[in-house]
């Protein structure tokens, strides 16, 4: 069993919602052989919470807006440091960097096959490095007076 088509219109167009809200690592995964409530994870992440609730709300307002999809489940909010939006369909993790590295919930799917997504959403790949790597230079840096 794959994908429907119907799942991959909501996985791409969250992608899409992600990757313009600027989001780390976009990637999603057919899982639908593996696990019967669901065809596809989407996992993103971002630098800090305020940028996961953007994220997030990007996504539930584009898939309601561009097809109707609204989720049935949205958990981790409050938090924001792992948002998990449930389509039925697809489910969309939308994750702190930190907690992204610390599940890295790659590891336990990545025997499912990955789905294509949008050129903006593959040009995330790698982004949470790069911004981790620009973070620590700066703190690097910086001096004991701009601690003050």
């Amino acid at each position: 069993m794959t994908a429907t088509d119907r799942s991959i219109e909501l996985i791409n167009a969250a992608a899409q919602a992600a990757a313009d809200k600027l989001a780390h690592d976009i990637i999603a995964y057919d899982v639908s052989d593996v696990l019967s409530i669901t065809d596809a994870f989407l996992l993103a992440s971002a630098p800090n919470d305020r940028q996961v609730k953007s994220i997030v709300d990007e996504i539930e307002e584009r898939l309601n807006k561009e097809l109707g999809a609204k989720p049935v489940r949205r958990e981790g909010d409050r938090e924001a440091r792992w948002v998990l939006l449930d389509y039925v369909d697809i489910v969309v993790h939308v994750q702190h960097s930190e907690e992204r590295v610390f599940y890295a919930l790659e590891r336990l799917w990545k025997d499912c096959p990955e789905l294509d997504l949008p050129a903006d959403a593959k040009e995330t790949r790698g982004k949470a490095e790069e911004h981790a790597k620009l973070q620590a230079a700066e703190e690097a840096t910086r001096t004991d007076e701009d601690w003050r």
